[in-house]
């Protein structure tokens, strides 16, 4: 099988970077196919909108590409939505991985196709044991139902427990529905155009890096106020690293928790989604459960064929 690899956001700073990933993706048994645009670089672009969007396009509707891994996240894609062939994208439906400012992508994609994308590794990144195990459960092995994001394995000893990777359960209650989500600034950025996912009767997934608390609470609220909260089954936070704080400020678990609480939907925190080296691979657009009182998400589709 053959892989598709484009830069719809940024790009890497350096070419050999780039050859990097190439061999990311052909160690795990793919041949690579290259974007033609995949070594430009404008600023914090890789490459002008027109160019990152034909390389996209490009990939969906060349038949010897069989899945479309994005090289890296940053920043861009929502620049490149409205140059996107949705119909080519729902006639050709190939695997598209990657997260980040991919997230854009693969909601808008779900939205407008309604094909399921690929919250998960980029290319520009070496898998840990944990990585490769699911994103293989999700996308190689095909079994079902199957956990998303359980934190990996932890020996517990005597005065040693696990402390970086806990589930936090928010709400409880269980919650059945089809998965949207990722980034959680990308998600706010796509309120009120015709690219953002349909909330309704959503599990929502989020995570985010390098935002401190207040300004996750800005987000949760924006997305509260346009009536987005009030509307998904459920919700799951993964990840929200390197948060700055200093000074006075509300810890993000009171943010999370407060910005929930009168949801009335099953809410938990801690799975292993996000900008994180052991993370999981989340279908957007699969039907998934959430259970609230055990803090597990289990995906019930069969997404890859």
């Amino acid at each position: 099988m053959t892989v598709g690899l484009v830069t719809p956001a940024s790009n890497a700073w350096e070419d050999e970077d780039i050859r990097f990933a190439g061999d990311v993706v052909r160690s795990l048994g793919f041949e690579v196919k290259e974007g033609r645009h995949l070594y430009r670089r404008t600023q914090y672009l890789a490459g002008p909108d027109s160019a990152r969007a034909e390389d996209f396009n490009s990939m969906f509707a060349d038949p010897d590409v069989d899945a479309v891994f994005c090289l890296r996240g940053g920043y861009g894609t929502p620049r490149i939505l409205p140059m996107l062939d949705y119909q080519l994208i729902r006639n050709n439906p190939k695997v598209l991985l990657g997260y980040s400012d991919i997230t854009a992508l693969l909601n808008a994609i779900y939205h407008r196709s309604g094909v399921v994308t690929f919250h998960g590794p980029i290319a520009a990144q070496n898998f840990t044991d944990y990585t490769l195990a699911e994103y293989q459960k999700v996308l190689v092995h095909g079994e079902r139902p199957v956990p998303l994001g359980a934190p990996p394995p932890f020996e517990i000893a005597p005065g040693r427990v696990e402390k970086r990777n806990r589930i936090t359960r928010f709400s409880g209650g269980r919650a059945r529905g089809r998965l949207i989500g990722g980034n959680l600034s990308l998600m706010a950025s796509l309120v009120g155009t015709p690219f953002e996912p349909d909330y309704r009767g959503k599990i929502l997934f989020l995570e985010d890096v390098g935002e401190a608390p207040y300004r996750v609470d800005r987000m949760l609220t924006q997305l509260w106020l346009a009536g987005k909260l009030q509307q998904v089954a459920g919700i799951v936070f993964g990840k929200f690293t390197d948060a700055e704080t200093s000074g006075n400020t509300f810890s993000m678990e009171h943010v999370l928790r407060e910005r929930t609480a009168e949801l009335g939907v099953p809410v938990v925190r801690g799975l292993m989604i996000g900008h994180v080296e052991d993370q999981t691979t989340v279908p957007v657009g699969a039907m998934a459960e959430l259970d609230g009182d055990a803090g597990t998400l289990v995906l019930r589709d069969a997404v890859v064929s």
